[in-house]
């Protein structure tokens, strides 16, 4: 069981995404975790929309849905016309209370555990920052090499740019 919830946390951590200061998931990609449609997803949610205040959940505007799948490349909503939803923690949270399934109640258990390790993880990255601001102002010029080497360790990978065409050389 342990190993499905390792599988399951990897999924859920790929398809959160950054939007409007929050981290969030969209409607469909939690329809998938949860195994039903997302039009039965949606129509759950508007059933209890009292639930769901802004804080907790809202819909994408036209230009930010065009935005997320031309990063996306292709659409992986099939052509889906309205703009997706996107749930906070506390919106995902309270699906749990909405969509009943035993499944539910686990996926969702999941992604909360999700969202706590990803804030964790990134209030140790802040603490491990304001250590070493603390320990440059310590420490005298000899150390900015060994400061600035570790700053770009810490730094998140660039992915490489491939020039895109024929190339002679």
């Amino acid at each position: 069981m342990r190993k499905n919830a390792l599988v399951l946390a990897d999924r859920i951590t790929s398809t959160i995404l950054f939007l409007r200061g929050e981290k969030v998931m969209l409607d469909h990609d939690l329809a998938k975790l949860y195994g039903v449609e997302v039009k039965v997803l949606n129509q759950a949610v508007k059933r209890n929309i009292e639930r769901f205040p802004a804080d907790f959940m809202f819909q994408l505007t036209l230009e930010e849905a065009r935005i997320l799948r031309s990063q996306f490349v292709t659409s992986s909503w099939g052509g889906v016309r309205k703009a997706p939803y996107a749930f906070t923690e506390h919106g995902v949270a309270m699906l749990s209370a909405v969509l009943r399934s035993p499944r539910a109640i686990q996926v969702s258990i999941e992604v909360v555990r999700t969202f706590v390790r990803l804030r964790r993880i990134l209030a140790t990255h802040a603490d491990l920052a304001r250590k070493m601001v603390a320990m440059e102002k310590k420490y005298d010029a000899q150390f900015k090499v060994v400061f600035d080497a570790i700053r770009e360790l810490m730094a998140p990978p660039v992915p490489a740019k491939r020039r895109i065409g024929f190339n002679s050389e």
